[in-house]
């Protein structure tokens, strides 16, 4: 789960993405950044009543946002775990030694959303062409991603063999 800030003149949104392992676009959505992040997730999770129950048990990585009992006990009600750092002044959590190496998969992802899909650069002027571009540039990460694993490319993520 990653946030990404879009910003155009007036228009200003963060984009909310969970992805499998592999960077995958699972779900996403686009939300003020005054939104508190782990209502987004919560939404994310019940919007789409598929998503929970064909893949039940999953595991849902995030920052330090996601501190709160009240997200915990959700993803437990809901058979989810969530694995996010802890504060510094207290324990740390089971799998919190995990994070680091995911850290760097969560920032290739949004790097790649930037970089070569110029997610920042979309150019939108309404809040509805916004959520019209940022769709297209996920859509195009999706499909490069299923293409690539079709066709045995090494890096299933990079979109250089399209960049033309």
């Amino acid at each position: 789960m990653s946030g990404c800030p879009l910003q155009r003149s007036s228009l200003s949104l963060r984009l909310h993405l969970i992805c499998t392992p592999g960077g995958l676009p699972i779900a996403w959505a686009l939300a003020s950044p005054k939104v508190d992040e782990r209502e987004v997730l919560a939404d994310m999770l019940t919007g789409d009543r598929d998503l929970l129950a064909t893949h039940p048990g999953q595991t849902i990585i995030g920052d330090k946002g996601y501190v709160s009992e009240h997200l915990d006990a959700f993803m437990t009600g809901h058979g989810l775990a969530l694995l996010r750092p802890s504060y510094r002044n207290r324990k740390p959590r089971r799998g919190e030694h995990l994070l680091k190496p995911i850290r760097q998969l969560i920032e290739s992802v949004n790097d790649t959303l930037k970089g070569q899909l110029d997610l920042e650069r979309h150019g939108a002027r309404t809040p509805a062409g916004v959520l019209a571009r940022v769709g297209q540039r996920i859509l195009t990460l999706t499909a490069a991603i299923w293409h690539n694993r079709q066709t045995g490319t090494a890096t299933t993520r990079s979109l250089i063999a399209y960049d033309h």
